[in-house]
């Protein structure tokens, strides 16, 4: 009787590199894990060392292996998720960088959009990609590079040069510049994917000013999309699923009927809501992303990012001192009952959906004699709940589909009183899953679908298990009251 299958995930992330070792039950059987340097070189510009990525990868992918008493033999395929919109240019012969990787949370080219968006370009960049025309994707950073970089365009026009997201570098190092590669869920952050047509889209190339020999093919998620080098991990290993972080861990929450939905608790909050075959057009200034694509066709998704969520916590942390650890912010806000009708609105770095402000600031409102930190502890999480609603209604009125239920992942959603505030806000319940490291359990997946480990969905769905699930314990009216508060405040 054989033994179980294991599948090694790579999840390059904004901050370290991590490297998994799921088992064909889903469950976690090694794990390691590398920082590496965030590089600012001027405000609201960020880069990493794209050497560093790599190598910090690798060292991860052997360091679980080993931790794991595991050889190459024991893999049966390997999956790759990465900072999405995180961008690099690198030349084709040597595989040398032209320069630092410019990161999603990067600015530098917020005079581009502004100007693009005057000359009137914003109507098809969205009908094509289902993208806003923001810095925050990779079209116009690498229209930057290609300005920027000595000799960079005329290079890149000859043929010389190659552009990738995060995926396509480690897989062109994987497999020693063999393949230059992406996939669908990557290429649609680009601002030069049609997620119609889903390939690169000519008038946006034209657009932005990119030649076409600069970019990689595209690829299903799930497939054999190349093999690595067998010196590398001590032998040649299939990889064979690919997916940007959050389209990854909606896969890994089992998201595959229209209608599911998963918000990720980190230092924002990345709500996703499956909308199976059809790239629904938002009236909500939501997101249109492709989730993935396997054996069979697209799938798409409705996108709504919350920026400050974790990092809301960490402000009452570390700005107002009202606690030392961050995960004391749950007995903290427990200790009242409610906000005392003190509403907190986050816009520290703007409002992300629905609003779209980038010059909104934030707003701590109501306050009394009577207020208490506890109070604005619990108006903070109630802040995260409430932008989360926001976001979650806009998704069912765009898609018209009804949302029964929410599946909730990363850091704060071990956090139980804001996990049960979520569900009250939302009326539906929210539920935990017990390997919330959904996003390379995604990666995991995708790969293990390519080469035989799972057959379907419905086997993998049943390697989703349930940790808690929280539901609603407020009416209708309470709810509809706070979400009038809430946007009276914002």
């Amino acid at each position: 009787m054989r033994g179980p299958a294991y599948l090694l995930a790579l999840d390059q992330g904004t901050t370290s590199s991590r490297a998994i070792v799921f088992r064909d039950d889903g469950g976690v059987h090694s794990m390691a894990q590398q920082e590496f340097a965030q590089i600012y070189p001027q405000p609201g510009w960020v880069e990493h060392d794209a050497e560093a990525i790599w190598q910090s990868q690798l060292a991860t992918a052997r360091q679980a292996l080993q931790q794991g008493g595991l050889s190459p033999a024991d893999i049966a395929g390997l999956g790759i998720t990465n900072q999405r919109e995180t961008n690099l240019l690198w030349h084709r012969r040597t595989g040398q960088p032209l320069h630092h990787a410019i990161v999603w949370q990067d600015r530098r080219t917020e005079a581009l959009c502004q100007q693009l968006q005057n000359q009137g370009a914003e109507a098809l960049v969205q009908s094509r990609t289902g993208l806003r025309l923001d810095p925050y994707f990779s079209g116009t950073k690498l229209r930057w590079l290609l300005d920027h970089v000595p000799g960079a365009r005329a290079r890149a026009e000859a043929g010389e040069l190659a552009f990738g997201t995060v995926d396509s570098w480690l897989i062109w190092n994987l497999t020693g510049g063999r393949s230059h590669v992406t996939d669908v869920s990557n290429a649609s952050r680009t601002l030069l994917f049609n997620v119609h047509t889903l390939n690169w889209d000519p008038a946006l190339l034209r657009l932005f000013r990119i030649p076409a020999a600069v970019l990689p093919q595209v690829r299903p998620s799930s497939g054999v999309l190349a093999e690595t080098k067998a010196d590398l991990l001590g032998a040649a290993l299939p990889i064979a699923g690919v997916a940007g972080d959050q389209q990854a861990a909606t896969f890994g929450q089992a998201c595959f009927a229209p209608g599911m939905a998963k918000n990720t608790y980190g230092t924002g909050c990345f709500m996703l809501m499956n909308t199976g075959r059809v790239a629904v057009a938002s009236q909500h200034q939501l997101i249109t992303t492709v989730a993935w694509q396997g054996p069979a066709p697209a799938c798409y998704a409705l996108e709504g990012s919350v920026f400050m969520a974790g990092a809301t916590v960490q402000w009452l942390r570390d700005g107002l001192q009202l606690f030392q650890h961050a995960h004391e912010v749950e007995a903290l806000a427990g200790a009242v009952e409610d906000t005392g009708d003190v509403y907190l609105v986050p816009a520290f770095a703007g409002l992300g959906a629905p609003d779209w402000d980038g010059h909104a600031r934030g707003a701590l409102v109501g306050m009394t004699r009577g207020t208490t930190r506890a109070h604005i502890a619990r108006a903070a999480l109630e802040a995260i709940c409430l932008q989360s609603a926001d976001v979650f209604h806009a998704m069912a009125h765009d898609s018209g589909l009804p949302l029964t239920e929410l599946r909730a992942d990363g850091g704060a959603s071990r956090n139980n009183l804001l996990m049960q505030m979520q569900a009250d806000v939302l009326g539906v319940p929210v539920i935990r899953p017990t390997n919330t490291e959904t996003t390379a359990l995604g990666a995991a997946f995708l790969a293990g679908l390519a080469v035989g480990v799972w057959s379907g969905a419905d086997d993998i769905a049943d390697c989703w298990q349930v940790d808690r699930r929280f539901e609603p314990r407020a009416g209708a009216a309470w709810r509809e009251a706070k979400r009038a508060r809430c946007r009276e405040a914002v």
